[in-house]
């Protein structure tokens, strides 16, 4: 009998539920604008543009906009952001992660204090650009071994160690080990939401019972491309798609086990189709 598994955990996380329910809400009234995509999910961005929502790319895009209501990503921005849109008179809807606020302030209360900041994340993704933007630069930002290696600071000052909510656990774990080893005077700030932690661990022990795994979200998605890359870790037959028209069926074969999963901004009821789909293909 073949099984198909949901994880427990796939889907919307609270941070990620909050925001889209923000930007719904706002959607109601007039001149309504995201600061980015409000979550790395094309499908649900292209649903609150169909709202009338409109999506602010950068700050110069600002130019032109007068009045209206403007709603701050997920994923948090910078201090510089909230100026501008303040400067301007725009109505600010903040729906910023509480976790990544909570980042925010750290770096900016480490920073005051004369500590040196490093970010444990992917230096081009929103989250870590909004965290740079609150800490007294230069805030060095290390995502692989490497990096952590070659990575040389002010011995005689404090280093505040961060984390983007959404990076891998083992890895975050790794490179902190790296640069301990410098002997700085290092405090550690594990910032790893529970949702990820608990999500990767869910991939994790069901990609090693599974023999196929599937993992949903968006192309952009950093916290779904991780759990790819732990399924596939674990789990040779592992498949990233964004929706089920990306999924040939005929690639699932006889497996006995097929496992799915789904990163935090994919949408329930893409969730759903696939999950049926793939249990009635059998």
């Amino acid at each position: 009998m073949r099984e198909v598994i949901l994880a427990k955990t796939a889907g919307f996380c609270f941070g990620v539920q909050r925001a889209v329910d923000t930007v719904y809400q706002q959607a109601e009234q007039s001149s309504v604008y995201m600061y980015g995509p409000i979550i790395h999910n094309e499908q649900v961005v292209a649903d609150l543009e169909q709202h009338g929502v409109k999506v602010i790319g950068d700050l110069d895009m600002l130019d032109g906009i007068s009045d209206g209501t403007v709603v701050i990503r997920s994923h948090g921005v910078s201090r510089q952001v909230y100026e501008m849109l303040e400067k301007k008179g725009l109505k600010i809807v903040d729906a910023t992660c509480p976790f990544v606020l909570k980042i925010h302030k750290i770096v900016q209360d480490e920073s005051k204090k004369g500590s040196q900041i490093v970010i444990i994340g992917n230096e081009n993704h929103p989250e870590v650009e909004g965290i740079k933007g609150w800490c007294q630069p230069p805030a060095a930002v290390v995502d692989t071994a490497e990096k952590a290696e070659k990575l040389v600071l002010d011995e005689n000052r404090p280093v505040c160690i961060v984390s983007q909510t959404t990076f891998n656990y083992n890895k975050f774990q790794e490179l902190v080990e790296i640069i301990s080893k410098k002997g700085y005077n290092i405090s550690i700030r594990n910032t790893i939401c529970n949702a990820t932690e608990e999500r990767q661990a869910e991939a994790r022990q069901l990609a090693r019972q599974a023999d196929v795994m599937i993992v949903i979200g968006g192309g952009s998605s950093s916290n779904t491309r991780k759990l790819y890359e732990i399924c596939k870790s674990e789990c040779n037959d592992t498949f990233y798609i964004q929706t089920l028209s990306d999924l040939d069926l005929n690639c699932l074969g006889k497996a006995d086990c097929i496992g799915i999963t789904a990163g935090a901004s994919t949408p329930n009821n893409i969730i759903e189709e696939v999950y049926t789909n793939v249990r009635t293909e059998f």
